[in-house]
């Protein structure tokens, strides 16, 4: 017997709670763009809340291998942080900050989050045919997605 369509399709609650989660995303990568670089390194240092992960993955729809490369953790370990309500270490909180404000930049070049958020997940020829998302796992790749959001801005080649 096959299943039926209510049963497929996200309930109302849940699509609720996914835009939440995905607009919590974007909040955060606003705030910490308008943090000094000392307030942003103390929060690397505490680490930021598990739970950010959720919002994280909502808002680019990543799959667990994508997320466990991004920040460096497995996800049993990144669960088992959630629910003790632990912080996330610093190597995922620098990681989780790098790929906010380049997101953040994304937003404002492409003016909105929908289409910042398919860019950054979408490969890229530019980047060597790797999701800028990707990318943001380290400093230098973050300066390569940056200069290509920054032609794009100015109408250069990229």
């Amino acid at each position: 017997m096959g299943t039926s369509t209510a049963s497929r399709r996200p309930g109302k609650k849940q699509e609720v709670a996914r835009e939440e989660g995905i607009a919590a995303f974007w909040r955060f990568s606003s705030n910490q763009e308008s943090l000094t670089d000392s307030e942003r390194l103390h929060q690397i240092k505490v680490g930021f809340p598990a739970d950010l992960i959720h919002a994280f993955r909502l808002a680019f729809d990543l799959q667990d291998r994508h997320l466990e490369t991004l920040l460096n953790a497995s996800i049993s370990t990144l669960e088992r942080r959630r629910r003790a309500h632990k912080n996330l270490d610093p190597v995922a909180s620098e990681r989780l900050d790098r790929i906010a404000v380049v997101s953040h930049l994304a937003e404002e070049i492409l003016e909105t989050q929908v289409t910042a958020a398919h860019w950054m997940s979408t490969p890229n020829k530019a980047l060597g045919g790797t999701a800028p998302i990707m990318l943001c796992e380290t400093n230098i790749g973050a300066k390569q997605v940056r200069r290509v959001l920054q032609a794009l801005e100015w109408g250069g080649p990229v």
